[in-house]
């Protein structure tokens, strides 16, 4: 990278200079700051859309295929990144409404289902963005108190903080 256009990245994107190659480590570093790790979870990923992801504790192994409709194979008994995106934010809100009801002063039934809907498609820009349909079943409650736990666990999901103003979510309580 040029020198001069090293200077503008910096100037547009905040970034720090050393040696005139921004320091993104920096900028990063900076961001986790603002709260306390607990947990990292680690999966390293080969071959793409068409590889494989692994934990680093083994306990994930699972074969990617890109779907048909994106001009992939679909190929059986593989996954693909909506899926798994779709299974970590739909076990995440569960566990936060189990927060949200515990704060509410709410008993959950235990056999609620989250049913995580994820979407790609093309944007305004021609480029890729993602949509994510939540719809809850909680037996046991009205649908009016099952809508209050939803929308604070909406305040309390870590899933539903990193998406919020970055891609559309709809919660359907059903």
């Amino acid at each position: 990278m040029s020198a001069s256009i090293a200077r503008v990245f910096a100037a547009r994107s905040g970034a720090c200079m050393v040696n005139r190659t921004p320091a993104f480590a920096s900028v990063t570093a900076r961001r986790f700051m603002s709260f306390k790790p607990i947990y990292t979870a680690e999966v390293v990923t080969t071959g793409g859309r068409n590889g494989q992801a692994v934990s680093s504790d083994k306990v994930l192994d699972v074969k990617l295929t890109m779907p048909k409709a994106l001009g992939g194979s679909g190929a059986a008994g593989k996954t693909n990144p909506e899926q798994l995106f779709a299974a970590g934010y739909a076990a995440c809100f569960q566990g936060a409404m189990g927060l949200a009801a515990s704060n509410l002063k709410v008993k959950l039934s235990g056999n609620g289902t989250a049913t995580s809907l994820v979407t790609i498609g093309k944007d305004a820009d021609g480029g890729l963005g993602l949509s994510v349909e939540l719809r809850i079943n909680e037996p046991g409650l009205d649908k009016e108190t099952t809508q209050k736990v939803v929308d604070l666990a909406h305040t309390i999901c870590p899933y539903s903080r990193a998406t919020r103003g970055n891609i559309e979510v709809k919660l359907v309580v059903v």
